[in-house]
């Protein structure tokens, strides 16, 4: 058995054990074991992988593990990691952990709340570990499930409309997706699913890669919030648990970039070079539109939804431009968006649970109430807006740059209008720390509020550090997502110039 499989196992462990709980600290002990030890084997396995590079480990997946479970359609239980899934196990380790102690005072029915939030933690691992289509499908759909719980029980607002849209839009996307994975298996040859033979293989006919590119990244793309598919994110960000809006913003809507790339760009590559305009196109929309509808928003989760939208635009809009620059900024753009995200609903909730109101209009002088909070705060909008120093300065920097290396007139254009999301950003981001900072304390009510306690101020910490560091020292996740990306890259582009 693979290491790998622990990631697995141990939500497999958290759940039985959050079962057999009788009272509220015994459900809180099993969820800070649970989220320390899955913390430290994502750290251990990232520092074990940069080991193994170093050392000449050259394979394009280490620690695989396959073993047979459905041998009619070749379906296997195949786990490896490359350097871009090692770091988006950090990232889903990190928000686990640290929305754990985000929903410390959750009430009520907080042993369910933690049963289904584990549930999709582990689907999440699942997806990131998975080299086989169809197991990384299944994981995909265990992802998504306890979703519609999560928010339609634990929601604020219109939690049951927004739960609704939330699971039919998504559960559309995996009907697109599935017949997409079925269409690149039967036309590979149908004697495998794993991902890196199929690549290899190299056997799908252009004509029906053509056919079955839109179905994969349409499918993958909703999850991604690709325009027009994006209208399910806000209600659902508004409505979810504080725990739930990080997770689902921080890793959940990764899965779509990150499905994008690994299946329907690298397994088919000619289709992915031949119909990138359109989806470029749609891309750049996304990035505009979202940083646009952030600007009249007055809801706090929803301004930071729609940046979400924005931002998770910009992932996709970096993997279509396809040079090695673009696709590592998108990666860094993953953990970057993921992590500061994470931090803006961390504090969003954090200030909703004190003032029952997420008006903007109606928040002003928090500073002068809840220092820490507001301090959290701005530095999440700084990074948010891509301040040197913050990891959104170096992912979107990275894009940026990567993109704009594509010659021709269609790929620059859209470069310099997806750029314009910067400007943007500050004006929607700023607008809201001048209301915190420096308006009058809008109801005196508010000046009897308390500041962050210590399970709070643990959650904000790791982040805003994670944030940081990862601004400050970004080098070693670009080297290691770059060196993974040169051989897939290779084989996309490399299948165009041979043509």
């Amino acid at each position: 058995m693979s290491i790998l499989s622990l990631f697995v196992l141990i939500p497999a462990l958290m759940l039985l054990g959050l079962w057999l709980s009788r009272n509220l600290y015994q459900v809180r002990g099993v969820m800070v074991t649970g989220a320390s030890l899955l913390l430290a084997l994502s750290v251990y396995l990232t520092i074990d992988f940069i080991q193994q590079r170093h050392g000449g480990n050259t394979d394009p997946m280490l620690y695989t593990y396959s073993v047979a479970w459905f041998k009619p359609l070749n379906i296997c239980y195949s786990v490896g990691i490359d350097g871009i899934s090692v770091v988006m196990l950090l990232l889903s380790s990190i928000i686990v952990f640290t929305g754990t102690f985000a929903s410390w005072q959750l009430k009520p029915l907080t042993k369910e709340y933690f049963l289904w939030f584990t549930l999709l933690s582990s689907g999440v691992y699942g997806f990131f570990i998975s080299t086989d289509m169809f197991t990384m499908f299944m994981f995909y759909e265990v992802a998504l499930i306890p979703m519609y719980l999560l928010i339609g029980v634990w929601g604020s607002g219109p939690k049951e409309y927004a739960a609704m849209k939330l699971t039919l839009m998504l559960m559309g996307g995996s009907a697109l997706l599935i017949i997409g994975i079925l269409g690149v298996y039967y036309f590979s040859g149908a004697t495998t699913m794993n991902v890196v033979e199929i690549a290899n293989m190299h056997n799908i006919p252009v004509h029906m890669q053509k056919i079955f590119f839109p179905f994969v990244f349409v499918g993958f793309g909703v999850l991604g919030a690709l325009f027009p598919f994006h209208t399910w994110s806000p209600d659902g960000h508004a409505s979810a648990p504080t725990a739930v809006s990080m997770l689902h913003a921080g890793v959940l809507m990764k899965l779509g970039g990150y499905g994008c790339f690994r299946i329907a760009m690298y397994l088919m590559p000619e289709a992915a070079h031949q119909l990138a305009w359109i989806f470029i196109i749609l891309t750049t929309i996304s990035v505009v539109y979202g940083a646009l509808s952030a600007c009249v928003q007055t809801d706090l989760k929803y301004i930071n939804a729609y940046s979400s939208v924005s931002h998770c635009g910009l992932v996709l809009f970096a993997l279509l431009m396809m040079t090695q620059t673009s696709c590592t900024g998108a990666i860094l753009q993953m953990l970057s968006h993921g992590l500061m995200t994470a931090l803006f609903f961390a504090l969003i909730g954090m200030i909703y649970g004190r003032t029952h109101t997420r008006d903007v209009r109606k928040l002003g002088g928090l500073m002068k109430i809840m220092p820490f909070l507001g301090v959290g705060y701005v530095i999440a909008g700084l990074a948010n807006l891509g301040l040197p120093g913050f990891s959104g300065f170096v992912a979107e920097m990275t894009i940026f740059v990567g993109s704009f290396s594509n010659t021709d007139v269609f790929h620059r254009t859209a470069t310099i209008i997806a750029c314009t999301s910067i400007v943007i950003t500050a004006v929607y981001i700023l607008r809201v720390i001048g209301k915190i900072l420096y308006q009058k304390v809008a109801d005196p009510a508010y000046e009897k509020l308390t500041d962050a306690t210590w399970d709070e101020r643990v959650a904000v910490c790791c982040l805003i550090f994670c944030v940081a560091g990862l601004g400050i020292a970004p080098l070693w996740a670009s080297s290691v997502i770059s060196d993974t990306l040169g051989p897939i890259l290779g084989h996309i582009n490399g299948v165009m110039a041979g043509i």
